[in-house]
């Protein structure tokens, strides 16, 4: 047996899982941010579930050539997410 590899573009991989995913409703607000206006603000629970939403934001932002950029605030357990203008 003999594996046949090929080298793609990476914007040809598409993940399908985030669509049934917990954070659909956070890719749904994301869709509503507007350059210089409101952020999103998410409470997370611990940093596997923080990264996991940057993920999500990351794949988001490569898929539809949008910047949502973050903010975090430790103390509170929270993060920010906006479009600058």
């Amino acid at each position: 047996m003999s594996l046949k590899i090929k080298v793609i573009p990476r914007s040809n991989v598409r993940i399908t899982k985030k669509s049934s995913s917990k954070f659909r409703p956070l890719i749904d607000a994301l869709q509503n941010l507007q350059p210089g206006g409101d952020a999103i603000e998410v409470t997370y629970t611990n940093d596997k579930e923080l990264n996991s939403m940057r993920n999500v934001v990351y794949t988001y932002n490569r898929e539809s050539g949008n910047k949502i950029k973050s903010g975090k605030d430790a103390m509170n357990s929270k993060i920010f997410f906006f479009k600058d203008k």
